[in-house]
């Protein structure tokens, strides 16, 4: 028999339901609104720069070997804005020793990937290019520097040395990226270096028209 009479089931019943309702919740779900402010997310949006268009684009090569062979391919346009996505088509790359990718915006800077595998090196040949175009952002974010507050402290950022192995040292790299060329004329002067210099001309002249 229960413990509770039927003037007692009535009792409680007039009473009602006394637990929080969602009116009483409304100042937590404001409290979280506010922890959770969407405007820090736009504002790191903002911060980002806006990507390259195809008349900002130079240009987005491969270098390979296949049986010993220089390969040179042109990539897709859009992978100047994406570094992921280019160290992943680089990685697709059935190339003997793995594969370099050449970038340059604007002719201002350039960007060198190098896939072998797992391993994957980047340099940026002017750090301060990291708050104006996507690709170096990223790889400023890759290397995780700091952007520098003036062009006095700005310069190449990555692996120096990261053709060191394949004929063109870090001391050469470094001057290269010291100079006041053209980053295009810069990148055509990597490739030859490296003995692409027949392939890479062909690609870039078909698909770049450079």
């Amino acid at each position: 028999m229960s413990r509770y009479t039927d003037a007692s089931d009535e009792e409680y019943a007039d009473r009602g339901d006394d637990r929080p309702g969602l009116d009483d919740l409304e100042p937590v779900v404001e409290l979280l609104d506010d922890t959770l402010d969407p405007e820090d997310d736009e504002d790191d949006e903002d911060d980002y720069p806006e990507d390259a268009t195809e008349d900002d684009i130079d240009l987005v090569v491969a270098l390979y070997r296949e049986d010993g062979q220089p390969v040179a391919v042109a990539l897709a346009l859009e992978l100047a804005n994406d570094l992921d996505e280019l160290i992943n088509q680089l990685r697709r790359i059935p190339g003997d020793g793995g594969a370099v990718g050449l970038v340059s915006i604007a002719s201002e800077f350039f960007v060198i990937v190098r896939v072998r595998g797992k391993h994957v090196q980047v340099l940026l040949s002017d750090e301060m290019a990291a708050a104006d175009w996507p690709i170096a952002r990223d790889v400023a974010d890759f290397l995780g520097s700091e952007l520098p507050e003036d062009d006095e402290d700005a310069g190449p950022i990555g692996d120096l040395d990261i053709l060191a192995d394949v004929g063109l040292p870090d001391f050469e790299v470094e001057a290269l990226c010291d100079t006041d060329d053209d980053s295009d004329a810069l990148v055509e002067r990597i490739a030859r270096k490296l003995k692409f210099g027949t392939q890479y001309r062909k690609t870039v002249q078909v698909a770049f028209g450079l």
